[in-house]
């Protein structure tokens, strides 16, 4: 993509804010990318739609650009995104003196759409940790994986990042760390024990190459990646003849969903997953009042179609 002629200034700047964020930020360079692209469209709009320098964007013309993004078919999702970037690089033009005052400053990013999480039944859930095949090395690794990421609730990160000094199978406990470098203990139970105590004594010996500490090892001997673990969790759904769709953290979702459909206080779903914030884990009952909804909606037609059925079926015999 050419970088447009017009605000050869802004350019220079962000030359700068890009030196500024791979020397203090340690950004990665497609994260940098990113930025980059975002600030030369805003830049863009304001040289070719508001005939100013990007640098003369006031709130009212900020907004304008972001509907005319709207327009454009830029998803929410995206929004928020260059708003994020815009403002971040505006405040680094005050920091650095180039800006007296932050002209953005207090302009609100557009509200994401907080879609529903998609859930496994507990009949899928079952069919997808039994195809784990507990005769071999694999299997019984790969068996122990599902059962502690359902029966805990765990992140991906959280299953890889694990050590095996931080797994308590007498209390049934496992210490991860999870977002923000937090702590906090998982519970499980009989299932996932009796899973992970027969990959302790059949699987690990046989995989372990050093003193590598990682609970979950690959066959080299070493940590398994994420990666890996996405592509044991799409292997075995595939399997147990579910959508290729299914995802890690879908078992994370369904935990917390199930919790509370057994009456789990929702205070108490969100010390074991972790959530800062109630909110967080508030999304978790909308999904059980939309199940509740389409079964009783599902019954509620099938109870039409019965009657039906039964008044076809006496409307028969009179004849």
């Amino acid at each position: 993509m050419t970088e447009p002629k017009e605000p050869a200034a802004f350019v220079a700047l962000l030359d700068s804010y890009e030196r500024y964020l791979v020397a203090e930020k340690n950004l990665s360079p497609y994260t940098l990318r990113n930025y980059r692209t975002d600030l030369l469209d805003f830049a863009r709009y304001f040289v070719e739609h508001e005939n100013i320098g990007p640098l003369g964007a006031d709130r009212q013309s900020f907004r304008s650009y972001l509907a005319a993004a709207r327009d454009s078919g830029v998803v929410t999702a995206s929004l928020t995104r260059k708003v994020s970037t815009v403002r971040n690089f505006f405040r680094f033009l005050v920091r650095e003196g180039r800006l007296e005052t932050n002209p953005l400053a207090g302009v609100s990013a557009p509200k994401r759409e907080r879609r529903l999480p998609t859930i496994l039944t507990k009949e899928h859930l079952t069919a997808l940790i039994a195809s784990a095949d507990e005769d071999t090395t694999q299997g019984i690794r790969n068996r122990a994986i599902l059962e502690l990421m359902y029966a805990g609730g765990v992140r991906l990160s959280e299953v890889v990042g694990v050590d095996l000094r931080n797994l308590d199978l007498s209390e049934r406990t496992l210490l991860v760390c999870g977002k923000g470098n937090k702590e906090r203990m998982v519970l499980f139970g009989a299932p996932a024990e009796h899973a992970l105590r027969w990959y302790l004594k059949e699987a690990r010996p046989r995989l372990v190459a050093d003193d590598t500490p990682a609970l979950f090892l690959n066959r080299a001997g070493q940590r398994l990646s994420g990666r890996s673990v996405q592509q044991i969790v799409r292997r075995h759904a595939l399997c147990a003849g579910l959508d290729e769709r299914v995802y890690p953290h879908l078992l994370r979702h369904s935990f917390a969903t199930h919790l509370l459909d057994g009456g789990a206080e929702l205070r108490v779903v969100q010390d074991l997953l972790g959530h800062a914030s109630a909110s967080t884990t508030q999304i978790y009952t909308h999904v059980t009042e939309e199940q509740s909804r389409r079964v009783y909606t599902q019954a509620f037609y099938n109870q039409v179609r019965l009657n039906a059925r039964k008044h076809d079926d006496s409307d028969e015999k009179q004849r």
